[in-house]
């Protein structure tokens, strides 16, 4: 099968590295179903991606809407080849200040949406069908960077997932990985620095001395889904300029 024939579905499409990961896997030849909530962001990714591609509306987390759009995706193309789940939420919350209101909602959003767009998506795939789970470096390294102690236990238990995920899986014939980002160009950067000095720390942290480009990270998850990785499974790849070594 080509690309050209083939179905991806990212999550976080308005924006960032979701929009990035649509924009690379339409130019590989995907028709690419674009979920978010944010209907002006997915607009902007449609309008970017071109003719053949479709936008989702939803909120991740409400497991109604979700099952609805799958339903969707079903009858507009019929299977799912590739599923990237980019969708998340950043917190900076200190940890004598952190409820556990807003850790549920962490785990809300940036654990149990993934787990449910990938339950929804796999009876629509088939062997050979690929998935990628977006991280970050703050689950590998319990936080310590920008995002702290509430975020880094979302993205760490999203590791944790993916590998369970591909010791599930694997028997069907399908791949699930994970791309941990950090210091990526993105909104969610651009929040969690606000501080005087906190960027040019972070770039001192990593081992190329600079930030990364959504479409950098976009390339990784590209490349787990084309195929081309089709013996790479339960593996998290850090696309953080070296950052998650030192």
């Amino acid at each position: 099968m080509t690309n050209q024939d083939r179905v991806a579905v990212v999550t976080g499409a308005a924006s960032g590295i979701g929009a990035a990961t649509a924009l690379q896997l339409a130019r590989e030849g995907f028709q690419v179903a674009c979920l978010d909530r944010d209907e002006g962001g997915l607009d902007r990714t449609l309008h970017a991606l071109g003719p053949g591609h479709r936008p989702f509306a939803l909120d991740l987390c409400d497991e109604q809407a979700v099952a609805a759009v799958f339903a969707e995706i079903a009858q507009w193309r019929g299977r799912i080849d590739g599923l990237a789940t980019c969708a998340g939420v950043v917190d900076t919350t200190a940890f004598d200040d952190l409820s556990v209101a807003r850790l549920r909602q962490l785990l809300e959003v940036n654990l149990l949406a993934t787990f449910s767009v990938v339950q929804h998506s796999v009876p629509l795939m088939r062997a050979g069908g690929h998935i990628c789970t977006v991280a970050s470096v703050a689950g590998i390294r319990g936080g310590g960077l920008a995002g702290t102690l509430g975020y880094a236990t979302s993205k760490g238990a999203v590791i944790t997932l993916s590998k369970g995920l591909a010791r599930e899986l694997g028997p069907r014939g399908l791949t699930v990985n994970c791309v941990a980002p950090a210091v990526i160009r993105t909104p969610m950067l651009d929040d969690t620095t606000r501080v005087a000095g906190k960027l040019e720390q972070l770039h001192g942290m990593t081992a190329l001395r600079r930030e990364g480009r959504a479409e950098e990270a976009a390339e990784v998850i590209a490349w787990l889904l084309s195929g081309k990785a089709s013996f790479v499974s339960g593996t998290t790849i850090a696309v953080d300029g070296g950052l998650a070594m030192l």
